[in-house]
C-alpha cells in the first residue's frame, strides 16, 4: 500500500513537472496536441465565418463575434493568414479554400497607399499563401502591395509613414510625420518582395527604415517609444510618445513585442548584426523586467499604475515567444527557458480557452487599445495568429 502511494505521488509529480510552463519536458507531444487543438477551435470559427461570410476580428462587451470593418481593418490579413497556417499543417483543402475565399475580399486593398498597414494584410495572407502554393497571381498582389506600401517612404526621415494625420483621432495629436514601432513589422513584406521580384528598392527601403528606427525609438534600458514624430521636411525627432501606452515614457508591452520581432526578422534577411544585437537587448529586457508576472505573460502596458490589478496582454506574449523562437535559433539556445515559460503559459487553461468557448477563438485576455477603451480582455485574431505561428516554428525547432 506505501509502495502504491509512493508510485502515485510520483506519477502526479511528474504530471506537473511536465507541463510546468517552465519546462515543456515532452516538446514533441505538446506541440502536437496544441495544433490540434488549434484545428479543431478554429475550425469551429471557420464555421461562424463563413456563414457570415465575414472576416472574425474579436468579440465585443456583450461576447457576440465582431467581425473585421469591411471598408479597411489593419487586421483582416490574421484570419486567413492563420487559415493558410493550419492549411500548412493539415494538407487540409478546407483551410486553403477558406484563406483564399477570405483574402480576396480585401484584395483591391492592394492600392491603399494611406496605410502602413499593408505588410500585416499581405504579407500574413497572400504572402503565406505564395509559400505554400507558388500562386503567381499572389506574387502580383503581393508586388502591388508592396509599391503602394514604398509611397509612403521619405528619404528625408528615413522611414515609412504610419499614421496619416489629416483625419481621425490622429489629426489631434499634433504629429506631421508619426512611425510606430508596429510598422517595422511591414517590413517583411518588403525584404520578401526584393528576393521575389529580384528589384533590391524594396529592401533598401526597409533597412533604411529600421535603421532610423534603430536610431531613435529606444531608451537606455532598450525599451521602445511607441510614436516618434518627425519633421518630414528636416529629418528631425519633434517629439517621442504613446498612442496606445499608459503614457509617453512608459512600456506598452504590444510596442516591445513589434520591437523583438521586427529586428530578429531584419537580421533574418540581412544578417546585419546590428539587428541580430537590437533583437537581444529588446529580447534580455521583456524577459528580465522585474515587473513582469511569473508565467511570463506581460501586463498590457509595463508601467500601468494599476499594477497588479491590470490587464494582462496575451497578444504580446504570442508575438514575442513567436520572436524569441526564431531568435534562440540565431543565439545557441540563449532563449530556451523564456521561449518554454511564454509558450507553455499560453498553452494553459488560463490563457488557452476550450474547445467551443471564447467564441471559437484560441487565445483570451488580450488587449487592443486601453487609452481607446477598446477590444479589452477580449480575443484577438492577431493572438491566435502569432501564437499558432510560434507553434509552428516550435515544432520546426524542436524536430531538429
Amino acid at each position: 500500500m506505501k509502495l502504491f502511494k509512493i508510485i502515485m505521488l510520483l506519477q502526479v509529480f511528474t504530471l506537473f513537472y511536465t507541463c510546468s510552463p517552465a519546462r515543456l519536458k515532452n516538446k514533441e507531444n505538446f506541440t502536437e496536441q496544441q495544433l490540434s487543438n488549434a484545428n479543431k477551435q478554429i475550425s469551429l470559427l471557420l464555421n461562424a465565418a463563413m456563414e457570415a461570410n465575414r472576416i472574425p476580428r474579436t468579440i465585443d462587451e456583450n461576447g457576440n463575434l465582431q467581425f473585421t470593418n469591411l471598408g479597411f481593418d489593419w487586421t483582416e490579413g490574421f484570419f486567413p493568414g492563420t487559415c493558410w497556417y493550419l492549411y500548412g499543417v493539415t494538407k487540409d483543402e478546407k483551410w486553403k479554400l477558406a484563406a483564399e475565399k477570405f483574402q480576396a475580399q480585401y484584395e483591391n486593398h492592394k492600392y491603399r497607399t494611406i496605410s502602413h498597414d499593408l505588410g500585416f494584410i499581405f504579407n500574413n495572407s497572400y504572402g503565406n499563401g505564395y509559400k505554400l502554393t507558388k500562386n503567381e497571381d499572389f506574387k502580383k498582389v503581393l508586388t502591388t502591395a508592396g509599391d503602394s506600401l514604398i509611397t509612403r517612404f521619405n528619404p528625408i526621415v528615413g522611414s515609412l509613414l504610419s499614421w496619416n494625420v489629416d483625419n481621425g483621432w490622429q489629426s489631434k495629436r499634433g504629429w506631421k510625420f508619426p512611425v510606430i514601432i508596429d510598422n517595422m513589422m511591414n517590413l517583411e513584406m518588403l525584404f520578401e518582395l526584393s528576393e521575389l521580384t529580384g528589384d533590391d528598392k524594396y529592401k533598401k527601403v526597409a533597412i533604411a527604415h529600421a535603421n532610423t528606427t534603430l536610431k531613435n525609438h529606444f531608451r537606455e534600458d532598450n525599451s521602445s517609444y511607441h510614436v516618434v514624430d518627425y519633421d518630414p521636411e528636416t529629418g528631425d525627432v519633434r517629439s517621442k510618445q504613446t498612442a496606445q501606452g499608459f503614457s509617453d515614457e512608459s512600456a506598452w508591452a504590444r510596442g516591445q513585442a513589434w520591437g523583438v520581432y521586427g529586428y530578429t526578422m531584419c537580421y533574418r534577411f540581412t544578417k546585419d548584426e546590428k539587428y541580430l544585437e537590437q533583437a537581444q537587448k529588446i529580447a534580455d529586457y521583456i524577459i528580465h523586467y522585474k515587473g513582469t508576472p511569473e508565467d511570463g505573460i506581460p501586463y498590457w502596458d509595463y508601467n500601468d499604475a494599476k499594477i497588479p490589478n491590470s490587464h494582462r496582454d496575451a497578444s504580446a506574449a504570442a508575438i514575442t515567444v513567436s520572436a524569441l523562437i526564431e531568435l534562440n535559433d540565431y543565439t545557441n539556445g540563449k532563449y530556451e527557458t523564456a521561449v518554454d515559460k511564454i509558450l507553455g503559459s499560453l498553452a494553459s487553461k488560463e490563457y488557452t480557452a476550450k474547445l467551443g468557448e471564447n467564441k471559437n477563438f484560441i487565445l483570451k485576455h488580450s488587449v487592443g487599445s486601453i487609452p481607446h477603451n477598446n477590444e479589452i480582455d477580449v480575443p484577438l485574431n492577431y493572438a491566435d495568429y502569432y501564437y499558432l505561428e510560434a507553434l509552428i516554428r516550435y515544432k520546426k525547432y524542436t524536430s531538429k
